[in-house]
């Protein structure tokens, strides 16, 4: 019993890292918000990393996910507005609806792009993010260039005092949630077939191939998953928390370059590396612009320099690396 519940002891720290955020946002004074912007890069990074760190692919369109499962809220929420007495489920119906059309991109995206490797395959995901947005806005897809606010509407079908609790609150737990459950399965895979079969694809893909492992099957496995936690993101910390949805925001790239720097800098490939990765750049990010507004970006791309020329491995690899043979090896991952 005590060996089948040691390959969980790695998300205790994961575990109790959100615990204390949370704890931190609820009874500190003024610090909701910035919590709320560390747990929506904890589960970006958590997200990303399914794929970026199990199979050392760098999907620049990654956003593009998010996007999606904003939309596929939104569509629901807008959809059946007329169904007031449907309340809560109109909002169950909105995630199931994200995940659907995340799943459904990430398949079509992965059928082509999985085929490519390397600069060829992150060339082609931009592309793909980039086309996926102009879509929208020249066959004017769910209202175009012009967005979607359905704020209206979400007052309407949950009233709006309960409204206004998911936006300012409920929207941030659920975002936790997520990622809560995106750790859950990152642990699940590595400790799996799966996770084994990845790992020998990132290390030689070729060799993998000749070992008679199905790299297609595996890479479009970690592709869909980390699709489908980025659409739920989108449809928790998007349009739930800021009902309204505009093209150029929702497929804005700079999300994906803040996914990328996460899961480097805590560590690609590892259970706590987003998490580490996300406080880093969530705090730096953070207080580098109130103490140094106009500078902050200068600074910041000077740290990421040097953490990542520091630690190449990210900040929990180099730790792994310290705390092999050590009491703390079973809860490092």
């Amino acid at each position: 019993m005590k060996n089948r519940l040691s390959k969980y002891y790695p998300l205790l720290p994961v575990f109790a890292a959100y615990i204390v955020l949370f704890l931190l946002g609820r009874n500190v004074t003024g610090m909701w918000q910035l919590v709320a912007t560390l747990l929506f890069y904890c589960a970006l990074g958590q997200a990303f990393n399914i794929f970026l760190g199990m199979t050392g692919y760098v999907d620049f369109g990654y956003v593009a996910f998010l996007g999606v499962g904003t939309y596929g809220m939104a569509t629901a929420i807008t959809g059946l507005a007329t169904y007031p007495q449907l309340g809560l489920g109109i909002v169950a119906i909105g995630f199931v609806l994200a995940l659907a059309m995340a799943t459904l991109l990430s398949v079509a995206v992965g059928a082509v792009a999985l085929r490519l490797r390397g600069a060829y395959f992150a060339i082609a995901t931009i592309g793909v993010n980039e086309g996926f947005r102009f879509l929208i806005e020249g066959a004017n897809l769910w209202n175009g260039s012009a967005g979607m606010i359905f704020t209206a509407q979400l007052n309407d079908i949950l009233g709006r005092e309960l409204a206004s609790s998911i936006m300012t609150f409920w929207a941030d737990v659920l975002v936790l949630v997520i990622a809560a459950a995106a750790a859950v399965v990152t642990l699940l895979y590595m400790k799996s077939r799966i996770g084994y079969a990845l790992t020998a694809l990132r290390e030689d893909e070729d060799a993998a191939k000749v070992m008679g492992i199905n790299v297609t099957r595996y890479k479009i496995l970690a592709f869909i998953t980390s699709a489908c936690f980025a659409g739920t993101v989108g449809a928790a910390s998007w349009a739930l928390k800021t009902p309204y949805v505009f093209p150029p925001e929702v497929f804005e790239i700079h999300y994906t370059i803040e996914a990328i720097i996460i899961v480097m800098l805590g560590g690609a490939g590892t259970l706590m590396g987003p998490v580490v990765g996300a406080l880093i750049y969530g705090i730096s990010k953070y207080y580098l612009s109130i103490f140094l507004p106009g500078l902050q970006l200068f600074i910041f791309a000077l740290v990421i320099i040097f953490i990542i020329v520091m630690f190449p491995e990210g900040v929990v690899g180099v730790i792994k690396g310290k705390t092999r043979n050590t009491a703390l090896a079973p809860y490092i991952l």
